[in-house]
């Protein structure tokens, strides 16, 4: 019996690795697609802030957030995209995250 536990936490260590580097591709991805999405769908938000709000909604997405955010990196901005990113603006979390980041950003002009 021990000597099956060995090799099947080694595979669980394993596959949670491969998941956050997924989930890491995934994020980095989603990324790529925001400021097109700010720019078109969100007119209200300067530059300046484009770089606090993607790292603020990418880092509070769920995973299918990510995917579907990820999926628009590839086909462009949509109105999906702004819906999605609207999801995850009404979040507590995320709405904090843009009070921390904004004034260091709008500091720097």
């Amino acid at each position: 019996m021990i000597r099956f536990l060995l090799p099947a936490a080694l595979l669980l260590s394993a596959c949670a690795d491969v998941q956050q580097a997924t989930d890491t591709a995934g994020r980095n991805a989603a990324k790529t697609a925001l400021p097109e999405a700010l720019a078109i769908y969100f007119p209200q938000v300067p530059k300046q802030l484009f770089q606090p709000f993607t790292n603020c909604v990418v880092d509070n997405a769920d995973a299918s957030e990510v995917q579907s955010l990820a999926a628009d990196a590839v086909t462009g901005a949509d109105e999906n995209t702004a819906d999605t990113i609207r999801s995850v603006l009404a979040r507590v979390e995320t709405q904090n995250c843009l009070r921390a980041a904004a004034p260091a950003a709008l500091a720097t002009l």
